[in-house]
């Protein structure tokens, strides 16, 4: 029988760990005045009824699920616009703190749901009272309008159990295009944004200074 209170451990030290560290990439691009890339990070260690669940469908023995399920510790960073997840990806392709194992880029090449989405899969060193352990984790990276997308995609996908009527998997698809489309338009003008941004920003440092 697996304990899965010590099993789980290691992966919520990692998911504390790296939700500090990338949360630390954004203040770095706010100390410098500069554009951040992030927008906010999100973490989670994936429920045990869910870890089961996918370990059935994907055959997974519970003995195997520290090498074959990458997403047990699972972080999410989001962007504004599409030029920023390459920028995300460049910055933690540089780091020394964990290893890349994969890299999925659902964005050139979306899934057939219309499913957009950056993934990194990462082997992450967790120093514990027994020595280091080694866990995967999976980091992705998307824009806010990919991430509205998904977030509706993924509660139909419970609802309907992976199988979705004709109708609504149009409509999710022609979500998908519009959410895209949104992107683009959004990137076209993403310098007159951030120039707004950094105004409003400046504006509220200034007010709240009482100046």
């Amino acid at each position: 029988m697996l304990d899965w209170e010590e099993f789980l451990e290691p992966y919520k030290l990692a998911v504390e760990e790296l939700k500090v560290k990338l949360k630390g990439i954004r203040r770095q691009f706010d100390l410098e005045g500069t554009h951040s890339a992030i927008e906010f990070v999100t973490a989670r260690v994936k429920p045990i009824p869910s870890i089961i669940d996918k370990a059935k469908l994907r055959n997974i023995a519970l003995e195997n699920l520290e090498t074959e399920m990458q997403d047990i510790a699972g972080l999410r960073i989001m962007c504004q616009f599409v030029d920023d997840i390459s920028k995300i990806v460049r910055l933690l392709r540089m780091r020394n703190d964990f290893k890349i194992v994969e890299e999925k880029d659902y964005i050139s090449h979306k899934k057939a749901s219309g499913y957009r989405s950056y993934h990194m899969i990462i082997e992450y060193p967790v120093q514990t009272i027994h020595g280091e352990r080694k866990v995967l984790a999976e980091i992705q990276i998307r824009t806010l309008a990919m991430n509205f997308w998904a977030t509706i995609e993924h509660s139909l996908n419970y609802k309907y159990n992976g199988v979705f009527p004709e109708d609504i998997q149009f409509r999710l698809q022609r979500a998908a295009e519009a959410a895209f489309l949104l992107d683009e338009e959004m990137y076209l003008i993403r310098e007159e944004i951030r120039e707004a941004q950094a105004y409003f920003s400046a504006k509220k440092i200034t007010k709240d200074r009482g100046e």
